[in-house]
C-alpha cells in the first residue's frame, strides 16, 4: 500500500518594498531581498534598474529615505550580461 503523499508549502522569503522619491522628484521602488535590494524608477521607465548588496543587519524599518536615496546613488545598473 502506498503512503499518501502530503505537500507542504513552500515558505518564501519576507520581501520588503517601500516607494520613494530620488532628488529628480522621480518615484523610486525598492525591494529588499535576502542580501540586495533592487531598485525599479516606477515614475520614468527609461530609468535602468538597479542594485545593490546590503547586510542582513539592516532593518527595514531603519531604512529612511535619506538612506534609500544613498544607496540608490551608490547603486550600479542593471545591464546584461555579455
Amino acid at each position: 500500500m502506498s503512503r499518501p503523499f502530503t505537500r507542504r508549502p513552500h515558505k518564501q522569503p519576507a520581501i520588503d518594498s517601500r516607494v520613494f522619491a530620488d532628488d529628480s522628484g522621480r518615484l523610486w521602488s525598492a525591494v529588499r531581498t535576502a542580501s540586495a535590494v533592487v531598485f525599479t524608477c516606477i515614475s520614468d521607465a527609461r530609468q535602468s534598474g538597479r542594485a545593490l548588496a546590503i547586510e542582513d543587519t539592516v532593518r527595514e524599518d531603519e531604512t529612511g529615505d535619506e538612506t534609500l536615496r544613498a544607496w540608490l546613488g551608490a547603486a550600479p545598473k542593471i545591464g546584461s550580461l555579455s
